[in-house]
């Protein structure tokens, strides 16, 4: 059977794709880096991916075929205030992973899972970017992945074998309110329940973005893994939806699915210092090599999403 190691499977994508390949029917092997978030019966081990020795040991007990690398700090603001742990994780953490892959496992099959936001200023062209587009990082995180990406490609010329996923804005149930969606359902649900007053704080509403159901997301890298058994003509994938949305939009169907009256504010510390107008990505090489669609309605993702939030903040009181 093969079977995958998933770093960062606590996280936000992580709980999803363990259900993704589970179903795909591989055996999954998840990699936590604080006490397990995971429901019992999950196969799991500690690791922080920053310890070059404890990865090594996790890599060569388990040795996977396939590897899925989520693991990292992917909160922007939270790259601006702590660059070092940032590139630490993101960048020797990645190091440290492709090391151990290569001494014990150098014939497992790898997902990086990047971002868009290695793209930065070339969005400003205000057309969806290709793979060939010029990378230029706006913020830490950004520099960070594309910093791990140069790492792959180096160790994919060494004979590695893998891709690069470069994701676009995902959603869903379970998403820290640090991100944009998240936060506009958390404050929706906690004003329906009068734990806070009847105004939602918002930063940039004129940016438009392009967003996926995180679940199609986690189809797109499950159906990547599937090269593993095809020669590699291409090793970077965006995932992405090609249609802009201005992120008023998201906010405006959230608020018309909830019955209470609320006022919308600007808050100056929601701004992004690197904030781009227009991010939104071409994903035919991804559809061409692997025939995924998206198969969410987004409508239906924010609804899902601001249950979620409901249900929680029904908790509280």
């Amino acid at each position: 059977m093969n079977h995958v190691l998933l770093t960062g499977a606590n996280g936000f994508v992580g709980k999803v794709l363990r259900a993704k390949l589970c179903e795909a029917g591989y055996r999954v092997t998840c990699t936590v880096s604080s006490e397990p978030l995971l429901r019992d019966g999950v196969e799991h081990v500690r690791l922080d991916i920053r310890d070059a020795a404890e990865v090594e040991q996790v890599v060569q007990q388990i040795r996977p075929t396939h590897v899925v690398h989520l693991a990292a700090i992917s909160h922007v603001p939270t790259s601006f205030r702590d660059p070092v742990l940032t590139w630490q994780t993101n960048v020797m953490g990645s190091l440290n992973l492709l090391e151990a892959v290569k001494r014990h496992v150098p014939e497992a099959f790898v997902l990086f899972a990047s971002s868009s936001e290695v793209y930065g200023e070339a969005f400003k062209v205000g057309e969806p970017l290709d793979e060939d587009s010029a990378c230029q990082p706006m913020n830490p995180y950004a520099a960070s992945k594309l910093a791990a990406e140069l790492a792959f490609v180096q160790y994919f010329r060494q004979g590695l074998r893998g891709v690069i996923a470069r994701p676009f804005n995902h959603i869903g149930p379970g998403q820290s309110p640090d991100f944009v969606t998240a936060s506009f359902a958390k404050q929706i649900a906690e004003i329906e329940q009068g734990l806070q007053p009847p105004v939602l704080r918002v930063g940039n509403l004129e940016a438009c973005r392009d967003f996926l159901d995180v679940r199609d997301v986690c189809d797109a890298y499950v159906k990547l893994l599937d090269l593993a058994d095809r020669p590699a003509d291409q090793r970077i994938f965006n995932i992405a939806s090609g249609q802009a949305r201005k992120i008023r939009e998201l906010l405006d169907e959230l608020l018309a699915q909830s019955p209470v009256s609320i006022a919308v504010e600007q808050d100056p510390q929601r701004l992004r210092p690197s904030d781009i107008p227009f991010a939104v990505g071409d994903c035919q090489r991804l559809r061409a090599s692997t025939g995924w669609q998206p198969a969410h309605a987004l409508g239906e993702t924010l609804g899902a999403l601001l249950n979620d939030w409901r249900e929680k903040a029904a908790t509280v009181r």
